[in-house]
């Protein structure tokens, strides 16, 4: 059941990468991400979105992939992004046991979430806990 209070998702990061199809590789293999479209050339990624199953996703693209689009010459590895799942801790011993880079480990805050931080092979940090952020109209 949804918490009406907590917004809806409905920013989408965008992550460029060197090899983006190596790194939907192991966002959709190692953290769980599912993969929604891909579109692009032999090795280069023009568009790609993957979903992530509590709610919203990420954009991927190559880095020049498509070099009238802005977003294509952001450098690679610069990203972070904190992700909300509710098995932080089966999360967590997946990602380690694939090999992940886990550059903070699983702890819990101050602020009431359970959470750890991981490098992708590009270099962009992820953070995964369990705080789905303040209710609206708190301030």
């Amino acid at each position: 059941m949804t918490d009406i209070s907590t917004p809806a998702p409905q920013v989408w990061p965008t992550v460029i990468a060197n090899d983006a199809r190596a790194l939907i590789r192991f966002l959709v293999d190692v953290f769980g991400f599912e993969e929604t479209v891909v579109h692009g050339d032999g090795d280069i990624v023009h568009h790609c979105e993957l979903s992530w199953p509590p709610g919203g996703g990420i954009m991927i693209g190559s880095v020049g992939g498509d070099p009238g689009n802005p977003w294509s010459r952001l450098p690679p590895g610069a990203f972070g992004a904190y992700v909300v799942t509710d098995d932080v801790d089966a999360l967590h011993d997946r990602a380690a046991a694939a090999g992940a880079e886990i550059v903070r480990k699983l702890n819990d805050t101050d602020y009431g979430s359970r959470e750890f931080t991981a490098r992708d092979p590009e270099g962009n940090l992820w953070s995964f806990g369990t705080y789905r952020g303040a209710p609206r109209g708190r301030g």
